[in-house]
């Protein structure tokens, strides 16, 4: 048997991704199941790595996107006296 544990969230990802997570299992954040220890399951484990840890496994979570543009904020509130 794996111990799984499911650490980051679902949200922003695909529908494939949230899928994947329902699969396996789980239905809350920080929610451990055992799985069984075949083919499959690692095959899904290692899709879903990102968000889900595996005993015995360093678990390192996903880095910001370092290709995003970060925009300076408007000025017309400041420059209308608010």
């Amino acid at each position: 048997m794996i111990k799984a544990t499911w650490r980051k969230s679902a949200i922003g990802y695909s529908e494939s991704v949230k899928a994947g997570v329902a699969a396996l299992g789980f239905r809350k954040l920080n929610q451990t199941r055992e799985l069984p220890d075949n083919d499959a399951v690692r095959g899904a484990l290692k899709t879903l790595r990102f968000l889900i840890s595996v005993e015995g496994e360093p678990w390192v979570p996903p880095t910001r996107a370092r290709y995003k543009i970060w925009r300076a904020r408007s000025n017309k509130k400041h420059s209308r006296g608010h």
